[in-house]
């Protein structure tokens, strides 16, 4: 078992930045990927970015560029440094871990909300 807790939403003006984390407890050994995906009011969950265990990344092209997804193993914390953020960019942000078997941990998700 995996628990996600994520953190660091808010209020921002268009243009401005936030830094999400999601903290992981439990058999964080067992994870080999971590990813991040939102969903505004009224959309599908949609990818975001994603890290797998040995560094690699993807974003999705609505936020390359702005976003960065890195992670702290030290912390077991992945995090989503987010910039020049824009108004679409309003959604709920939820932390996905993934592991062996391809079992799929999410966390609660945390409220970002960017002003134009």
């Amino acid at each position: 078992q995996v628990q996600l807790v994520e953190s660091g939403g808010g209020l921002v003006q268009a243009g401005g930045s936030l830094r999400l984390s999601c903290a992981a407890s439990g058999r964080t050994f067992t994870i080999y990927n971590t990813g991040w995906f939102r969903q505004a009011p009224g959309k599908e969950r949609e990818f975001v970015a994603t890290r797998s265990s040995s560094g690699n990344t993807a974003y999705a092209d609505s936020v390359k560029g702005r976003f960065t997804i890195s992670r702290d193993n030290a912390k077991d914390t992945v995090y989503l440094q987010m910039n020049n953020l824009k108004a679409e960019d309003t959604a709920v942000y939820y932390c996905r871990a993934v592991v062996g078997g391809a079992t799929e941990y999410w966390g609660q998700g945390t409220q970002v909300t960017v002003s134009s």
